[in-house]
């Protein structure tokens, strides 16, 4: 499915790159396994490659597809104001997706919730967190640039 080199997206966690396959003995049985290498918190993942499906694993988004994310994050219209325990359940729900779209949507709200009153310490960090990750694939993009980068920051 991936190839060793290839730059890939893990939800929660952000952009890495698959760095080797490898046969590792997971509970007695040999499996090959993708090693990744993640760019955010300098960590080293292996998953088995019969469970890359499961694990929401995706490749970079392409530059088309960007270009219809820059514009949601500008011109969007954030959700309704929920509870702050509702709202963190619905981001958390759209960062677990790994779907870059989602993870804009979080961060764009977010933002705009700052610059109207402070953020709890959860929001804060789910903020940061979200933040990195969204930074750590738009550095990956072919053909984006620098000042594309710049607006989602």
């Amino acid at each position: 499915m991936f190839q060793i080199g290839e730059n890939i997206i893990y939800p929660m966690h952000g952009a890495g790159i698959i760095k080797a396959v490898e046969e590792k003995e997971i509970l007695g049985e040999k499996q090959q396994c993708y090693i990744i290498k993640m760019s955010v918190g300098n960590m080293q993942i292996t998953i088995p490659m019969d469970k890359i499906l499961s694990s929401s694993i995706r490749p970079v988004t392409d530059i088309i597809e960007l270009k219809h994310i820059l514009h949601i994050f500008q011109h969007g219209e954030s959700d309704e104001i929920l509870p702050w325990r509702q709202r963190y359940k619905v981001n958390t729900d759209k960062v677990k997706t790994g779907k870059i779209l989602e993870c804009a949507e979080v961060v764009r709200d977010l933002m705009r919730m700052k610059e109207e009153k402070a953020l709890n310490t959860s929001e804060k960090e789910m903020l940061n967190n979200t933040h990195q990750f969204l930074i750590s694939e738009l550095g990956l993009i072919k053909g984006i640039t620098e000042n594309q980068i710049k607006s989602f920051c």
